[in-house]
């Protein structure tokens, strides 16, 4: 099965935009099509970022609803233990522990919108794709 980490920017994107590319990711995890790997760190930033107010107030799924998917991505992913350490990456040092789990998990893919981590287009071994490219290859 194919594994991937996800950045926090498409699970925000998959909440905000039903239907969009992040959210037929989300989708293929949940229906077991691909095996998601995160770490305590992800789960933390994307429920921090779930919080900003700006993005909050965007979001029409409940308090409850969102403690729902909490629980739901930690039973239909792989949490990587945390425990490898990596040189910080120099573009955006945050963007490090997508790295480290993708490591950690043995994953095939990160899939991520951001540019700090698809400039990068191959980490050790593991391709770093956006999610448009990650649905074609999927799909082929």
């Amino acid at each position: 099965m194919i594994r991937i980490v996800l950045d926090t920017n498409q699970f925000v994107s998959a909440l905000l935009k039903p239907g969009s590319i992040p959210d037929r990711i989300v989708q293929m995890v949940r229906e077991g099509h691909v095996l998601l790997l995160m770490s305590d760190a992800i789960c933390d930033e994307i429920f921090r970022v779930l919080a900003y107010p700006k993005i909050r107030k965007r979001i029409t799924a409940s308090d409850a609803d969102l403690q729902n998917l909490a629980q739901l991505l930690r039973t239909v992913a792989i949490i990587t233990p945390d425990i490898i350490i990596l040189p910080q990456l120099a573009a955006d040092p945050d963007d490090t522990k997508f790295l480290g789990c993708a490591l950690e998990g043995r994953a095939d893919f990160i899939v991520s919108g951001d540019h700090h981590l698809t400039d990068l287009d191959m980490y050790r071994g593991i391709r770093v794709v956006t999610p448009a490219d990650f649905i074609q290859i999927i799909t082929g």
